[in-house]
C-alpha cells in the first residue's frame, strides 16, 4: 500500500502538486465535520480531468487500493472517510459550469461545482434562474448534495434533489465512462427518459458504484417576491392535518418545521415556517390571509417569524444547521430519515427523548418534499469535539434515533456504517441480494468506498 511507485504513478497521473501522502495533509482526509470516528487515509489525489481519474481508477484496480470520492467533505457522516484507508479523490479541480441552458432550463456542470459557485454564476449571468440547493454551507458541491438525495428550498414543490437530476456522467470501477439520461443519446442534457433509467444506481450510493464527473440538474424561474408564513403549534398530533391543509392550497414553495429547546420562548412549541412566492405585495397579502386561516383552524398560533430566524431561513443556501451548533467544541451531527406524515408526531416526541436522555437539548427539524408524499427529519446532536465523551453520547444517540426512524417506517438518510447496517438488516433479502450482485457485477475488486453498502 505504501510503496513509493504508487505516489510516482499518481504523481505522473495529475502532476506533483495535486498528489499528497504527507500527514498534515492526509489528518485533514481522515475525519469529517461529524461524530464518526477518524480513519487512516494513505493518499489524496485532487484530478482535473475525466480522463486523470480514469487513469487513477485503473491504477487502483491495479494495486487493489480503494478510492473515495469526495465532494465538498460536509456529509457528517462518514461516508467520504475511507473505512479501509486508500486514495480519497478530491474533485475540487473539476469546478466548470459548463452551459447554463435557459431555454430548457439546466445546468452542467463538472462535479466540484459548489452551491454557492453556481448561485453566483446563475445570479450574474442568468438572474432569472435558481437552482436546488441544500440546507448547507456554500462549499457544498452541487454533485455531492443531489446523489445522497439532498433536499432544499424547492422540495416542497419538485421533490428531492436527487429526483432533479437530469443526467450524469460517470467513470465506473473499470475505467470506462458512461453516460446516463437523455445525454446518452442526445447533445441536449434535458431529462432522464424514456429509456432505462439507471440515474438511481448513483444516488445514495455512496461512491460505491462509480465516480461522477459531470451532472445535469433542473433550474427554476426565480419569482420576484419571498415571504415566511410562521406559526407555532403546540401537539404534534396536530400536524398532519395541518400540513395536509397546507399542501392543498399549492401555494407553499417550501415547508419546514422544527422544535428546539433554545431559546428559552420556543421550548414545548414546534415551528412551520411555509415559503411563499409571487409577483406583487397584493399576490403575497392573499397568500398569507389564507395561511393565517389555515393556522387557527389547526390550532396553530400566527406570528411574525423573528429577525434572527428571518436572517438565517431566507439565506440561499441556507445554513439552518447554525441553529443547532452551539455547543462549545463546535461539534455538530444528525439523523437524518424519510419518514411517512402518519408517523411524524411520535416521531418528534421520541426524538426529544433520545436527546434528553444523552443530555443533549433538543433540536429536530424536518421538511416537506414534493407535496406530502415524503418528510424529512433531522434529529440533531451537538457536542463538545474537546470532548470524547460528549462524542461518544452523540453517537449512542445517532444509533438509537437510526432504530426508531426504522421502527416507524422511516428509512435513514445518508447513514453512517452502523445506521447502513441497521438498514441491511431489515432490508428485503432479494433486494438485498440484488445490491450486492450488481456492486459485485460494477466493482468486481471492490475498490469503490469499500464497506459501504457492504452486503456480507
Amino acid at each position: 500500500m505504501y510503496k513509493e511507485h504508487i505516489l510516482n504513478d499518481l504523481e505522473n497521473i495529475v502532476g506533483k502538486d495535486y498528489v499528497s501522502n504527507s500527514a498534515e495533509d492526509l489528518y485533514i482526509y481522515s475525519q469529517d465535520p461529524g461524530a464518526s470516528l477518524p480513519r487512516p487515509v494513505d493518499f489524496v489525489v485532487m484530478p482535473k480531468k475525466v480522463e486523470e481519474i480514469q487513469e487513477i481508477v485503473r491504477l487502483a484496480n491495479k494495486e487493489n487500493i480503494p478510492i473515495v470520492p469526495m465532494g465538498g467533505g460536509l456529509t457528517l457522516s462518514g461516508l467520504i472517510i475511507p473505512v479501509k484507508g486508500g486514495i480519497v479523490l478530491d474533485m475540487k479541480r473539476m469546478d466548470q459550469i459548463i452551459e447554463i441552458n435557459e431555454t430548457s432550463r439546466y445546468a452542467l456542470l463538472e462535479a466540484g461545482v459548489t452551491t454557492g459557485a453556481l448561485l453566483s454564476h446563475l445570479n450574474d449571468y442568468h438572474p432569472g434562474l435558481e437552482p436546488p440547493i441544500p440546507d448547507a454551507p456554500p462549499s457544498a458541491t452541487v454533485a455531492g448534495n443531489v446523489l445522497i438525495h439532498g433536499s432544499g428550498y424547492l422540495s416542497q414543490r419538485y421533490g428531492d434533489h436527487g429526483s432533479l437530476i437530469n443526467g450524469l456522467e460517470v467513470v465506473l470501477a473499470n475505467g470506462e465512462v458512461c453516460k446516463f439520461g437523455s445525454c446518452a443519446l442526445s447533445d441536449y442534457w434535458f431529462g432522464r427518459g424514456p429509456i432505462p433509467d439507471f440515474i438511481g444506481l448513483f444516488t445514495s450510493s455512496f461512491g460505491t458504484m462509480g465516480i461522477i464527473t459531470k451532472l445535469s440538474i433542473q433550474l427554476f424561474t426565480k419569482p420576484k417576491m419571498r415571504e415566511i408564513v410562521f406559526g407555532l403549534l403546540k401537539d404534534p398530533k396536530d400536524l398532519p392535518e395541518l400540513l395536509l391543509k397546507v399542501t392543498e392550497t399549492r401555494l407553499a414553495e417550501d415547508v419546514l418545521l422544527g422544535m428546539q429547546d433554545m431559546p428559552e420562548w420556543m421550548k414545548g412549541y414546534i415551528f412551520l415556517m411555509v415559503y411563499i412566492t409571487g409577483d406583487s405585495k397584493e399576490d403575497m397579502e392573499r397568500q398569507v390571509k389564507i395561511l393565517k386561516r389555515i393556522y387557527r383552524k389547526a390550532k396553530a398560533r400566527f406570528m411574525k417569524a423573528p429577525q434572527k430566524m428571518i436572517n438565517i431561513y431566507m439565506d440561499k443556501p441556507i445554513f439552518a444547521a447554525g441553529a443547532a451548533d452551539y455547543r462549545k467544541g463546535g461539534g455538530f451531527e444528525y439523523v437524518g430519515a424519510f419518514i411517512p406524515l402518519e408517523k411524524v408526531p411520535e416521531a418528534y416526541e421520541r426524538a426529544a427523548e433520545i436527546s434528553r436522555k444523552y443530555g443533549i437539548p433538543p433540536t429536530i427539524g424536518s421538511r416537506l418534499i414534493g407535496g406530502i408524499h415524503t418528510i424529512v427529519m433531522f434529529f440533531s446532536y451537538s457536542f463538545n469535539r474537546a470532548d470524547p465523551k460528549d462524542m461518544e453520547n452523540a453517537r449512542e444517540a445517532l444509533h438509537e434515533t437510526n432504530q426508531l426512524a426504522l421502527e416507524l417506517g422511516g428509512i435513514p438518510w445518508k447513514a453512517e456504517l452502523d445506521g447502513q447496517k441497521l438498514m441491511l438488516q431489515k432490508m428485503d433479502p432479494n433486494y438485498k441480494k440484488f445490491l450486492k450482485n450488481i456492486k459485485n457485477l460494477l466493482d468486481p475488486n471492490g475498490i469503490m468506498n469499500p464497506g459501504n453498502w457492504e452486503v456480507i
